[in-house]
């Protein structure tokens, strides 16, 4: 089972009026193993950052002044991406960007079926805690002390530890159904003792006899 855990970095919160995407990072996952294969990518939204967005993510005008556009890496991009799920921390946030994006450039949008949303998992799992990825990540224990800014390829590992310890971590897939635990409860009631199994006398006689015929046994070397 293929899934890409996806992040995105924006110039502000709403593509609609016209916010952009400056920076995408992936990570694949191979059933639930992060495999070492991820996808980075800088993107020139052909227009000026936000100050507040600059500060969130330290991207500024001239350093992307001279990286490719959306339309130069899309195919890319999908190629990375291929049909796996995707994994993504408020999951509307990120599709609504990448589908204007593609809108603009009249392509297919991502289906938003594909996408797992792993804020409304931490919601789930944890109701009335904090669910931004600073907090997952030191509820799990996960480092993210060199995270002083927003990065698309930085977020996109930490959310890939995080994924994995909300579906259960390395014990994932470990739990017994109650009909497994049925089944193997039934087993233990209906266990027979073990039969007694030491030679008689008369076994071990005849094995003392028997190794007296072999020549050279490998023990007495």
């Amino acid at each position: 089972m293929r899934e890409v855990v996806l992040d995105t970095e924006t110039t502000g919160l709403d593509p609609n009026s016209g916010d952009k995407i400056v920076e995408i990072g992936c990570v694949e996952l191979v059933n639930h193993l992060a495999t070492g294969r991820h996808y980075h990518q800088y993107i020139n939204p052909e227009r000026d950052i936000p100050e507040q967005a600059a500060a969130v993510h330290g991207l500024r005008t001239e350093f992307l002044a001279d990286k490719p556009v959306f339309a130069d890496i899309v195919e890319a991009f999908d190629e990375f991406i291929g049909d796996a799920k995707l994994i993504i921390h408020n999951a509307k946030f990120d599709m609504g960007f990448i589908n204007a994006e593609r809108e603009a450039l009249e392509m297919e949008p991502l289906a938003m079926d594909r996408a797992i949303d792993t804020v409304s998992m931490a919601r789930q799992k944890f109701p009335g805690a904090q669910a931004n990825l600073d907090a997952l990540c030191r509820r799990f224990q996960i480092d993210n002390s060199d995270r002083t800014r927003h990065g698309a390829l930085k977020d996109a590992h930490l959310l890939a530890a995080v994924y994995l310890e909300l579906i259960g971590g390395r014990q994932q897939g470990m739990e017994l159904t109650a009909q497994e635990r049925q089944a193997v409860e039934a087993v233990e009631k209906n266990r027979r003792q073990a039969r007694p199994h030491a030679p008689s006398e008369e076994e071990a006689a005849l094995h003392a006899r028997f190794l007296k015929k072999l020549s050279a046994p490998i023990w007495k070397t």
